[in-house]
Formats: C-alpha cells, structure tokens, sequence
C-alpha cells in the first residue's frame, strides 16, 4: 500500500462467521461516509483503525506515516498517538469534568499550557455553537449539547484523522439536523470516516460513500453516484427506491411477463446489448395504480404487505414498491392483485 497524506488503510479482521477484508481511503479534508447492513463490519473497522481492535492482516497509514501493520516487520502504534480520534453514539464525557475541562482535555494532553487549552475550549465551544457553556457540567447539558461537547473535545485534539461512528443515531431529528450542519462545517478541513444508516447524513456530510456487506466493499463513488445507480437490494432500501433485476429485450427491460421502458439515454444504451443483466430503477413515490391494460409501462403485481404512511401508504408488491394515496391504498391487503404504471421518464437502467 502506497502511503500518502490523509487516510489510507486496508483492514483484515476475522470475525466469528466472515472476515471483513476492507480497503480504505481518504484524501486530506475528504469526508469518506460508509454504509452497510447491520453486522456487515462497518464498526470493526472503525474500531481497527482507531486501535482498538488488531488487525488480522493489512495496514494502516495516518498522513503518509504507517501506524499499523500485519505484517513483519510489525508496526502497532497506541491508539492515543495515531493522530486519530474516534466519535461514537455516546458522547462519553468525564462527567467530573466542566464542558471546558472536558473540551481542554485533547490540548492538554499533547502538551498545551493549561491557558491555551482553555482558550482552545472556549473557541472551540462557540465553534459548535455553544459560547458561554464552558462552566456547566455534563449532567446539566442536553443530550445534543453533550455532543457537541464531544465533537469540540475530539476536534480540539488536532486529529489527523475523525472517525465518526454513527453520532447522530440518538439524537431526535431537529437535533441530529442541528449538529449534522454543525458538523459539515467543522469537518470542512478534517479528514474524516463516517459511518452511518441515514443516507441523509451520507449526502449532507460526505464527499465520497463506500457500501460494505458481510465484511466486503460491494460498491463506492461519489454520494449521489451510488445511491442513484444502487447496485444491491440493500443500496436500494438506503436510497428508497424499487430495484428490479431483470435484462435487456429489444432495447427494453424485461423480467417474466414484466417489461419497461425508459427515455434516459444511458439507459437505452444499455439495453441495446439483448441478454445483458439489468436493474430497473424508479421510486416507489414515482408509481401509480391504474386500470389500463395495455399502456406503456404497466405491470400487475401480487400484494405482499401494506405500510401506513402519512400521505397515504406505501404498498409492497412482488414487483416493486408503490407510494398510493390514502384512497388508491383502501382496503388492500396482503395477496390482492394490482395493476402499477410509472412514466418512462422516470425508469433508469442500470447494469445488475
């Protein structure tokens, strides 16, 4: 592995039934968000490249600097000196500590003078929105404002390298909100590796996103790329679209006795290649019930389960999800069958 500034990893840590084997890499200032189905390893290696957990195989590079290795001749660098910080769920405060001592803690301890970690914690304190808190005590604070203590605290260290283990998960929502734009702000200049189940916090904070699934990397780019293109069911679910696997038929989509069309350029290129594996993907808010028989892009579809939503409710079919409307959803129930549309503009192809 070519070490260079920001973050560059490959971690190998056997679990109890899979090895997670995920390489890594953040360019200096990027935001790196990572995503995957709960159990998948996203946590591990958090873990592994803060030093919390060895590594089975692979390494470590902070800034051009190895700070862990596998292999001979081997390198293990204490979690305090890897110039990486590791934000979790809870914010962790000493809780004999003021909201300032607890913020002055990261200076102090790589050498600051006692009155410049205290004028860093002041700033740092008004940075994440909080001037004049500096003497409260954790007990005192709200659980949004403990967190923002906790992110001044890691900031005010200087990391190298944020690790963000899902911050925002307790929070409520106009709280998570708050701190998320807080955040983006603050990290504008660190780099930094999130993870995360909100896509909303993938596309607010991070440049790039890397999906993992049972320990491996099954698909990265940038936010909107993968999310627009999923290349998964589970990439499906986090993005809120239908993904149906199906192949090219005279320049079509089709599975079974299901067949779309899409006007998206891209899309039609795709299916140019008769046989070629192809998803269908459109929104489930993008689907329509309708008693049409023969227009374009119109399927009939089994019932499987019905959600309530606040609009309406969101109907779940063995071909796809549909957003309907309180009364296009009345009185259906699991194993009805229905007949859906949705506009050619708004079906993609994507390669499956």
């Amino acid at each position: 592995m070519t070490a260079a500034g920001g973050l560059r990893a490959r971690v190998v840590v056997p679990r109890e039934h899979f090895t997670v084997d995920v390489a890594l890499r953040a360019a200096p200032g990027e935001t790196v968000a990572v995503m995957g189905p709960s159990g998948a390893g996203k946590s591990t290696v958090l873990q592994a490249l803060a030093g919390l957990e060895p590594l089975g195989d692979g390494e470590i590079a902070v800034d051009g600097r190895i700070v862990d290795r596998a292999a001979k001749p081997r390198v293990r660098t204490e979690p305090m000196r890897r110039g990486v910080v590791l934000l979790g769920q809870k914010p962790r405060l000493f809780p004999h500590l003021s909201a300032a001592d607890n913020v002055a803690f990261g200076p102090r301890a790589t050498g600051a003078s006692p009155s410049d970690s205290a004028r860093a914690a002041d700033e740092w304190l008004d940075r994440v929105g909080l001037p004049g808190a500096g003497r409260r005590m954790p007990h005192e604070l709200s659980g949004g404002e403990q967190q923002r203590v906790a992110v001044a605290r890691a900031l005010a260290a200087s990391p190298r390298v944020v690790l963000l283990d899902e911050p925002l998960v307790a929070l409520d929502p106009v709280t998570a909100g708050d701190i998320r734009r807080m955040l983006r702000d603050q990290l504008v200049s660190t780099t930094t590796v999130a993870v995360t189940h909100d896509a909303e916090d993938a596309v607010a904070l991070a440049d790039r996103l890397v999906i993992v699934e049972r320990g491996r990397v099954t698909q990265e780019g940038g936010v909107r790329d993968v999310l627009a293109a999923p290349a998964s069911g589970f990439v499906a679910s986090i993005a809120g679209v239908n993904r149906l696997l199906g192949a090219a038929a005279d320049g079509d989509w089709r599975a079974g006795g299901m067949r779309l069309t899409s006007t998206d350029r891209v899309s039609r290129a795709l299916a140019a290649t008769d046989g070629a594996a192809l998803a269908a993907v459109f929104r489930p808010s993008d689907v329509h019930a309708t008693e049409a028989e023969t227009a374009e892009n119109v399927w009939t579809a089994t019932v499987t389960r019905v959600e309530p939503t606040v609009a309406g409710a969101r109907v779940h079919t063995d071909a796809g999800a549909a957003e309907l409307s309180r009364e296009a959803a009345a009185g259906l129930a699991s194993g009805d069958r229905l007949r859906l549309s949705v506009d050619p503009d708004l079906v993609r192809f994507v390669p499956a």
